[in-house]
Order: C-alpha cells, then structure tokens, then sequence
C-alpha cells in the first residue's frame, strides 16, 4: 500500500520526508526558529472521533483518552514509512525506541502533565512523535485538543477562547491544511469544525472534511449528499470514515479488524456502496498523502523563498558555530581572542560614538559627557550659599574676627575665612561626579560583555577585571581632585586678573545701595484719577505703584499694561476738592512747585481715595519719598533750610530708619507707661522682644558701616568663587577623562587579555552554558535541514505527478432547502478527491452494477465535444486539454 502511494511521485515523497526533519529541528528550537511548513491540521470538537481516526493510521492504541479535554497540547504526528520495524520515538527523548505502543500512551500522558499540570489546563507548546511502521504513508499531521464549551474541573473560565485561539495559531498559516472532522449523528450545519475553518478558510482551498460515526445515523437517515458534496461543499470535498465504538475500545477490538468491518459496512450500505472505494481510513490516508505534497507543491515557491531567506538570517550563526568544538584548545584560545577584542573595540566605539548610534536614548559617551556638563553644573550651583545666609555668615565673620574692638576698616581675615568654607563645598560635587562617571562606565561595560553571554564564567572574569581597574582608577582620581581643591585652599591669589580687587568692590557697594534705594517700592494700591476727560466718564480707578523716584499707574495689579510714570523730581503735594456734580471727595494733588505741567497739559495731578484715612496714608507714603506737601515746604523755606540737605526732610528716607525710629518710640512709650502703672517687668520684656527676639538680619542692618563692610565682602567672595568655579568646571573633566576613561581604554588594549590568561583557566573560562550548547545544536540542525532542503526543492522537477486544488463547485448545484439559514455557502462543485474523473467502482459479488447516468451533452467552445462523452456543467470556466482532464459532470437529479 505505501509503496504504491509513493511510486509516482518519489521527489515529493522525499520533500515530505525533509519537511518532517526540518519541522522537527523547529519543534525542538522551541521559538527562536519558526518555519510556515505544509502541514495538515486535525480540528474538530470534543468527541468527535479525532483520535480515532489517527490510530486507525498507525493502526496501534497510542493516544490518551477518557472524558473531557484529552488532547491538551498540540501532537505533531510524523508517520513514516518503514518496510523493516514499527516503532515510535517521541522528540524529547532522541534515540529511544518505543515498540510498545501502550507506553507511548503513558508518555504523552506524562510530558502533557510535565508542562500543563493535572488540572486540565493547556499549552501550545507541541510533542513531537514520530511513528515508523510498515503500514503507513509519509504524512505529517497535527493533533489539536477538541473544541469545548465548559470548563471542566480546575479549568481556566476561559478555556474555550485559549483553544480557539490555539487552534487559529496553526490553521490561519496559509500552508496548513485543515482536516475539518465533524460526526455525521450531528447537525453538520452547527460543525464547530468547519465554522472555524471556514473563519480562516472562506475560499474552502485549504478544508478538507471527515465525517465520522457514520454507523450511529438514526435508522432511515444517511449522510450521501454530504459525502457526495451537494450539502455544504468543499472544493476538497468529503471523506466517510467508521471508527470503532466506545465498547470496541473498552474490549480491545483489534484496529484491523475494526478497519475490515469498516469496508464491508461501506460495501453493504445501499447509500454509500457506490462510493466505496472512495471512502474509508485506508482511502482517507492515501488522500491525505496526496493532498499534502500536492500542496508542498503548490506552495513550493514562498515556501523556497521564506527558506531562503532563514538560511541567510543564520548564516551568520552558523559561521561561529560551525568551526567551534567545545574540546579544541586552539579553537577556544582563539574565540576568547576575538571576543575580546570584539568587546574592546565596542566599548571603545560606544566611549566614542563611532559604533551603532542609537536613536531612542544617549549612551556610552554621551551620557558621560551630559554628567559633566549638566549634572556637574548642577550640582555645583546647589553648593552656592543663598544671599541671605551669606549675608549672616559674613557679618559674623566679620565680628568674630573684631573681637571687643570696633573695626574701621573691613578685615582681609573675613574674607578669607568665607572663601575657604565656600571653596570646601565643592569637594561634596566633585566626588559625585566621579562616582556618576564610574556608575555609567560599569553599565557600558556590562552591556558590552553581552556578546559573551554563551560563556558565563568569561564574562564574569572580563566584568571582574575591568570594573577592578575602574575601581582603581576611581581612587587615583578622587585623591587628585581632592588634591586640586587642596591647591585652591592653600593660598588665595587675589591679583588674579580676573579678581575684582577691594576698590571696585567697594565702588560696587555704593552704586548696589544706590541702586537699591532708588528702586525700592514704597507703596502700591487703588487710586482715583480725576484728570480724565468728561467724555470719557470724568475720572478712571487705576493701580498706582510708588517708588523712591517715580510714580507710575497700572490697569490692574497684575502691573503689565503700564499706563504713565510720572518722575517725583520738583513734585509737591497739597489736599484738594473734587469739582463737578458729584459733590466733595477726598481727594489729594500732586504739583510742581515751579508751576510746570505735571500731567500731560494739566497743571495739577488729581488723585482720589476712598477715605481721609487712606489719604493721609498715601500722603505720608509721598512724605518718605520726598514729596513735600506745600505748608512743610514753606515752613522750610523760611526757616531758610534747603530740602535736599542730607539732615533736612528732603533725604530720601529709609526702610531700616523707619524701623529704628519705631523701636525707639515703643521703647520710650514704654518706659513712660512703666513709671506710671509701675509694671516694673514689662520694660525688661519689651527690650527682649524688640531686640533679642527680633530678626538677627535686621540687627545686622541698624550698623550702616557694617553694612557696607558685608556688601564688600560679598562681592569679594563672589568674585573670587566664579575664579575657583571656572577652574573647578574645567579641571575635574578633564581630571576624570585622563585618569579613568582614556587609561581604562589603554588597558583594554594592552594588559586585560594578559590578566585573564594569567589569572584565570582558560578551559573554565570558556566552557559553554547549557543553553548555548542547545542552542548551537539546535542551529546546526535547523541550518543543514534547511540547507537540505533547499537542495531538494532544487531538484523535485517540475513534471512530479501532481494533481491542481479542485474548482470551486457551482452554487445552483446546492438545493435551497438543504443549506443552513446562517452561512449560506458560497462554493461550487468540486473534482472528486485524487486528482482524476470519478470512476465507478467495480462490480461487488452478490449486487449488480451501479449503472451509469449520462449528462446532457452541452458543446464545448469550437464545437467540439469533450473526450468520451464527458462534458463539463454550465457555467464552468474552461480548461486547457492538454493538462487535467475534462470534469465530468453529475446527472440532473430533478
């Protein structure tokens, strides 16, 4: 039987077989190396006489069973023709022979709950089992578990979506065939099967359909137009089969005697004896030989193509492990070598950024450059004390060195003392930065040794080695750059030419409190302003903001839309009233005294608040900037004072004289209130609240001439800083590049490959990890098969016996009432399964022939009728005839 199945087609039989070692190099690779190879998928649901229909192949029990979900990984079955033994052997365990097929059954079993678990639960991780036997073609099928509705026991909720979705992994590969398997004593419209075969195979060129437990129809129905392919087509139409019952298996029937009451049923049923021959296991098998490498051979050219392409992606692979033997000194020296100048150079390209660029993040080198120039700064600038403090540390400075004594002059010693705790700080920045650098050049090297990952014990001795040197390098440059910091506290050069100098600091002071009084803010709030026209309402509300030389107004207090500054020079103040129908305001103006215009063309600025109190406010905030009011003005005059005197009332008054000259009237106040209440407690609690309890940065403030001293000072010590920080940012890259990384790079290149010979056992070093060893296995293999098999699509000539995909059959042979309501079919007729025009099978003894039904005789194109008398049905595209021959066509059952 085998060997009639293979003699006309030997160059695809050997496809095949090349196809099943190439599936198994996939199945045992695991996901590193996936093939879409030909193959025939077994889908069906629970029961359905799946695994019947496999056993009846090998014509052994092997496969497990028993209720609910049996099959719960996929079981890529390779049958293989063997004149000489029976045996099977399972992937996993290569080389043992199982010619007890019930132990086949007990492994499946064990390797199915080794991955899944005794709970029921599935994997789509698949066994490989190969079965070598006398009695069977070369084929290659995959069993699915079977399709459910509930889950059962400690089953997932959703153990029906995780089947269907393990089911479409294999059937929507374009290169699988679907063994659709439906039991014929079911409404075959609700076939779970074919829906889903029909979901990923709507043109039906790749379904095949098994119908099963023919023998279990209800007497007086039959499956016929099923089988014949009118109800629900299939352009690869239907197979019957008859697998044994529930109490066969349970009484051990024999297969081959289950198989030979399968034909004398087929034989003696009045429905199907006309077809017999084309029913059955033993047809079933040599049809799905015939279909699988007629569809190798349909699928031969992407399938060269995408095989092509794998050999190429391993070529590279293949190139390293080819030549490499795990016991060859040489051989392993030399690997060593060229991993490690491979990890030299791409540490050095990744320092350098002349390797692989990467677009998504910074790496390597520019990491390391951004640490420097960002961080660094950073964290420099956190170092600078705030003005504030410095402010407080100076002035204790300052009269800590004084002493009792009453300084004159600002002392050198001050200076110097803030310099160096200024200059301590960046010690705390510096050692940071170096560690950050470290940090960044261990993570270059470990991605590096990657590479190395095949050999775990020289990776780690590299990653040992460097980062030893790393560590040592780190300490060289810490103590250097501690050094420099040493160098900068060991004499202050204050003739640098970048230095400031106590002259201009000084001039500096005078001009910043110049500064900072004229642009101090005296007061802000709403005011009236009356010199608006009456076309426009006669007077606006605006926000006015008074300083110590100016007066300007706003739209609002968010102070963007300035809308007049009006200089305070030759300014004088004077009450007023309001003129027009709104009666009497309190209302305040502002004027020059040498009767310029003061406003645009008014003489006289108008000013309204709400209240006289807020007047007399606003009244007394002009007083402080040196806005006389008219009488003041004449008293001054007369007593003969001139107003800009430095003692007069012209000066432009101070905040911190303010707050002096309060202190001094709350303590006379209270002085005065002592004497007379005779509380003689209270006075010593109101000069400790006043001055001891007071800010410490305003009692600072009451000395003008430490004041001074302190600005001095501080600009001094900035000055200086930015000298020290300007060498500081410089130095400590510079400092850090030549000490770590370019003396790391020398040693790379010059001494590393010396330490691990000298340090380390070669032979340790390069011992392969388990999963590389697997994984150089596993690509040796997958590579040659491949490789074979390119060779023999190469030379399977293109005139192999090949049978074409069916036509589609026509839909107006489908009767109407037949079909599904659903999912009306959409296919036409198809060509009987085998390739050839249907022949009647011969004469059984005991039962006439079946007779003959001749077709109408419809002309071809040209008038010329088909050969024999056999003529293709209406509206069928034609074919040339010198390829298949003419489809006959079926007798009008009307």
């Amino acid at each position: 039987m085998a060997g009639q199945g293979q003699a006309g087609n030997s160059g695809m039989e050997q496809l095949i077989l090349i196809m099943n070692k190439l599936q198994d190099a996939c199945s045992s690779s695991g996901t590193a190396h996936k093939f879409d190879l030909p193959q025939i998928a077994v889908v069906g649901s629970q029961s359905a006489g799946k695994s019947s229909v496999l056993e009846n192949f090998v014509g052994k029990d092997f496969l497990p069973r028993g209720s609910g979900i049996v099959t719960r990984r996929p079981l890529i079955l390779q049958l293989l023709y063997n004149p000489s033994a029976e045996y099977a052997e399972f992937g996993h365990q290569r080389g043992r022979k199982y010619t007890n097929f019930e132990e086949v059954r007990q492994e499946i079993e064990a390797e199915t709950d080794r991955l899944t678990g005794r709970n029921k639960g599935i994997s789509n991780v698949p066994i490989m089992l190969r079965v070598f036997s006398p009695h069977v073609l070369n084929l290659t099928l995959v069993d699915l578990p079977g399709m459910t509705k509930v889950a059962v026991g400690d089953q997932p909720p959703d153990i029906e979506v995780q089947i269907r979705n393990m089911l479409l992994e294999f059937i929507t590969k374009e290169n699988c065939l679907i063994l659709a398997v439906s039991p014929a004593n079911s409404d075959l419209a609700n076939s779970d099967a074919l829906k889903l075969a029909k979901e990923v195979d709507p043109a039906g060129t790749r379904t095949i359909g098994v119908i099963t437990k023919l023998d279990l129809m209800d007497q007086g129905t039959d499956a016929r137009e099923v089988l014949e392919n009118k109800l629900l087509p299939l352009r690869r139409g239907y197979i019957g089969v008859v697998n044994r019952s529930q109490k066969d298996i349970e009484g051990r029937k024999d297969i081959k005697a289950a198989m030979a009451a399968e034909r004398k049923f087929f034989l003696s049923h009045p429905s199907y004896r006309h077809m017999a021959e084309r029913m059955g296991t033993p047809y079933l098998q040599r049809c799905l030989n015939q279909q699988l490498t007629n569809h190798i051979r349909e699928t031969l050219p992407s399938l060269r193509s995408e095989l092509q392409t794998k050999l190429l992606a391993m070529e590279k692979d293949y190139q390293a492990y080819a030549n490499f033997s795990p016991d060859d000194p040489s051989i392993k020296t030399k690997a060593m070598m060229t991993m490690i100048n491979q990890f030299t150079d791409e540490f050095t390209q990744s320092i350098e950024g002349s390797g692989e660029v990467s677009t998504k993040e910074l790496s390597g080198g520019a990491r390391i450059n951004r640490i420097f120039h960002e961080r660094f700064m950073y964290m420099l600038h956190q170092t600078e004390s705030d003005e504030r403090e410095l402010r407080k540390e100076i002035s204790y400075t300052i009269r800590n060195v004084h002493g009792i004594r009453t300084g004159l002059f600002t002392p050198d010693m001050a200076f110097e003392r803030i310099v160096k705790q200024q200059i301590m700080r960046l010690k705390e920045p510096t050692l940071k930065c170096v560690d950050m650098v470290i940090e960044e050049l261990i993570n270059v090297v470990h991605k590096c040794t990657q590479q190395m990952a095949s050999y775990p014990r020289l990776r780690e001795a590299v990653e040992t080695t460097v980062t030893n040197r790393i560590r040592e390098q780190e300490t060289r440059a810490k103590t250097q750059l501690m050094l420099l910091v040493d160098i900068q506290l060991a004499y202050m050069n204050t003739n640098h030419e970048d230095f400031i100098g106590f002259a201009n600091a000084q001039q500096r002071t005078e001009s910043t409190r110049k500064e900072r009084v004229a642009n101090q803010v005296i007061r802000k709030g709403y005011l009236t302003l009356n010199n608006v026209s009456l076309m426009r309402g006669g007077s606006k509300e605006c926000w006015f903001v008074l300083t110590a030389e100016s007066l300007m107004w706003f739209k609002d207090e968010e102070e963007r839309e300035k809308k007049y500054m009006l200089p305070l020079d030759g300014l004088k103040i004077r009450d007023g009233e309001s003129r027009g129908l709104f009666g009497k305001k309190n209302v305040f103006m502002l004027f020059h005294s040498e009767g310029r215009n003061t406003y645009k063309d008014y003489k006289t600025l108008e000013l309204a608040a709400e209240s006289a109190d807020e007047v007399d406010s606003w009244k007394a905030s002009f007083l402080r900037a040196g806005v006389l009011s008219e009488r003041e003005s004449r008293e001054t005059d007369e007593l003969g004072e001139d107003p800009t005197d430095s003692d007069g009332p012209g000066q432009q008054p101070d905040s911190l004289r303010d707050r002096q000259v309060e202190i001094i009237r709350s303590l006379v106040s209270s002085y005065f209130q002592i004497c007379v209440s005779e509380h003689k407690d209270l006075f010593p609690k109101i000069v400790v609240h006043l001055l001891v309890n007071c800010p410490e940065q305003d009692l600072g403030s009451t000395d003008p001439q430490m004041e001074r001293q302190v600005e001095t000072i501080r600009n001094l010590v900035e000055s200086y800083m930015k000298i020290v920080d300007k060498t500081q940012r410089d130095i400590v890259p510079k400092t850090v590049i030549h000490i770590v990384v370019n003396e790391l790079k020398d040693f790379l290149k010059s001494s590393m490959l010396a330490q691990l010979y000298g340090g380390y056992d070669q032979n340790q070093l390069m011992e392969e990890s388990p999963e590389e060893a697997q994984r150089r296995e596993e690509t040796l293999r997958i590579y040659k098969a491949t490789k074979e098999a390119l060779k023999i699509l190469s030379d399977v000539s293109a005139n192999t016996t090949h049978t074409p995909t069916p036509p589609p059959v026509k839909d107006d042979w489908i009767q109407p009432d037949s079909m599904p309501a659903p999912q009306p079919p959409t296919h036409g007729r198809r060509t009987p399964v085998g390739g050839g025009p249907p022949s009647q099978p011969p004469p059984v003894a005991g039962r006439p022939a079946v007779p003959s039904r001749p077709a109408p005789s419809v002309p071809r194109p040209g008038g010329a009728g088909a050969p024999g008398g056999q003529l293709p049905p209406p509206m069928v595209p034609q074919r040339p005839t010198s390829g298949t021959p003419p489809i006959p066509s079926r007798p009008n059952m009307g």
